[in-house]
């Protein structure tokens, strides 16, 4: 059966993450994103919904987020700050007395503090009694007030699905960048279709082999 960590373990996994920022940094790789959403661990502690714990991890706000902003300055110890670190977050759990965004924005200002560079806006993932109002950009209201509240930048997430939707939302400034998934399964090319639907055709270049079909 699952059981609350040992405050050990917690340090543990802490310095897990450390590491393997490290090993992302020696790797090469550009960015780094902590996932804290969806029902994951940093989610878990996030969460009244499932924290249940009576420790210095659980109660209230600050205590929820303790791990979590443990993780960040571990990371960013390691990280090089020319390199941006995201974290990505749920908004809101969608079950009242839940996460919700009140709390979102209040961890986007610690996270600035500690160095984040960008706040993935994402939203839900921990609780079966969720109720979420499906539409085109549904989150987007959600980094939306993240970005205006914290000054934090955000990334907009959840069925984006054309060029002009994407470039809408920054255009407004509802958001500083745009994240698209399932769009990009059911179109490897869309970079390149978009780029082309926005006016500026030569803005993603096509492979050599394929520019022919263009």
């Amino acid at each position: 059966m699952p059981r609350e960590m040992r405050e050990s373990e917690i340090a543990g996994t802490v310095g897990a993450f450390a590491a393997a920022a490290g090993r992302a940094r020696r790797a090469g790789f550009d960015v780094v994103e902590l996932h804290a959403a969806h029902g994951y661990l940093f989610h878990e502690f996030l969460s009244p919904l499932s924290n249940r714990r009576t420790d210095r991890y659980g109660g209230s706000f600050e205590n929820r987020a303790r791990m979590l902003l443990e993780t960040v300055d571990a990371v960013r110890a390691v990280w090089p700050g020319d390199r941006p670190l995201f974290v990505r977050i749920s908004a809101t759990d969608w079950v009242p007395g839940g996460w919700d965004v009140d709390q979102s924005v209040l961890l986007a200002r610690a996270l600035g503090a500690r160095g984040v560079d960008v706040i993935d806006v994402s939203s839900g993932g921990t609780s079966p009694a969720q109720q979420v109002p499906l539409e085109p950009g549904y989150q987007v209201p959600f980094a939306e007030r993240i970005r205006r509240e914290s000054g934090v930048p955000t990334m907009a997430v959840g069925l984006i699905t054309s060029a002009e939707q994407g470039e809408e939302i920054l255009a407004r400034g509802r958001a500083d960048l745009v994240a698209m998934a399932r769009e990009l399964l059911r179109n490897p090319y869309f970079p390149l279709h978009g780029a082309g639907a926005l006016g500026s055709p030569d803005a993603a270049p096509w492979p050599p082999q394929y520019v022919r079909a263009r």
